[in-house]
């Protein structure tokens, strides 16, 4: 079967259209058990859930397992439920697997399997996917996210201002399960008020103005002297590396020459623009600010960054990644310093 979006699954389960199988893969986990709970929702009442729901991991079954578990006759209820997880372990169990897939060929219509792939293997089980409605759990793109984030929000009762919103995302990143962790720490606040940016930087422990975006956006201005200064504060900041500066930077430049070849082609303003967001939308660009932000910095940085610029600019980011990978390189703030100043090198030659 062809795989789905999660918002395809979502609408199918409002409607109340219900599969014998359910196959989640990629690697947001988070969304995983979003869809897990809809599932749950729509198929068990909550009386009896307990009654009709089995909850097993694939590595601590033995063929027999899958006929008994998926087989069982619900109890006071028209269906019952089996989340099968760590999925991929039937790589390392053929009989197992056989045993699966000769399942799935004729399920049980009176239950709805729950097929849960973990977020570290790699592309979809191509047979498990031919034989079950196979979702795939990608990463949200940035508008996404936002929403994802006020919506998670408002569950656990933290209400946060538009800037606090976006300064949280600009400090911990799209990823959804550091997104949580950092809500459940405001959901411990005593907040009478909206939280503002600045309660959200004291809890993270990133102020606003001292994120990798902020750091990106000096580098690409020409802001030399306060990029090189908020080098010392992102790496002392959880979860920051050079590598994280310089995947940023180096996807941006990318993106910048993206701009850059459109510029060079005589277009401006909206055909820029439109031609610009295109690129994003079709390649579904994540990890950045929203894709409307960051059409606008790539076309904005276009005319100070030429090709030739960015060629240089791109030589030198790919050596700082090789470097900050080497295994005998422990200076990550060295090395980015002389990043930061070799990017600068072009401008001060014209100047």
């Amino acid at each position: 079967m062809p795989v789905q979006s999660l918002d395809a699954l979502f609408r199918a389960l409002a409607k109340g259209e219900l599969v014998p199988v359910y196959y989640l893969h990629g690697p947001e986990e988070i969304l995983k058990d979003e869809a897990i709970r809809a599932i749950l929702d729509r198929t068990l009442d909550p009386s009896v859930r307990d009654f009709n729901l089995d909850q097993r991991s694939a590595a601590q079954l033995d063929p027999d397992d899958v006929f008994a578990l998926c087989t069982t006759l619900p109890m006071m209820a028209d269906r019952r439920v089996v989340v099968l997880r760590d999925l991929e372990a039937i790589k390392r169990k053929p009989r197992l697997r056989t045993a699966l897939l000769r399942y799935l060929e004729r399920p049980a219509p009176e239950t709805a399997l729950v097929l849960v792939q973990g977020s570290g293997e790699d592309g979809e089980d191509k047979d498990v996917a031919r034989l079950a409605v196979a979702v795939s759990a990608d990463p949200l793109p940035a508008d996404r996210v936002r929403k994802w984030l006020q919506r998670r929000a408002s569950a656990l009762g933290v209400t946060l201002e538009e800037a606090a919103v976006k300064h949280l995302i600009e400090a911990v990143g799209g990823e959804l399960a550091p997104l949580a962790a950092e809500l459940e720490k405001l959901a411990a606040l005593p907040a009478t008020a909206p939280l503002t940016a600045e309660q959200v930087g004291d809890v993270v422990g990133v102020r606003h103005g001292e994120t990798v975006f902020d750091w990106r956006d000096a580098v690409m201005e020409d802001q030399t002297g306060p990029a090189v200064a908020l080098l010392g504060r992102l790496l002392e900041q959880p979860g920051a590396s050079g590598v994280k500066l310089v995947t940023l930077l180096g996807t941006t430049l990318v993106g910048v020459g993206i701009a850059r070849s459109h510029y060079d082609r005589k277009l401006r303003g909206r055909a820029l623009d439109d031609a610009v967001f295109e690129v994003i939308r079709r390649h579904r660009v994540f990890g950045l600010l929203s894709w409307g932000e960051e059409k606008a910095r790539w076309v904005r940085w276009a005319p100070r960054w030429p090709a030739a610029r960015l060629r240089e600019a791109l030589r030198a980011t790919l050596a700082a990644d090789r470097a900050l990978k080497g295994t005998t390189i422990s200076d990550e703030r060295g090395i980015l310093t002389d990043l930061v100043l070799r990017l600068a090198t072009p401008r001060r030659e014209a100047a």
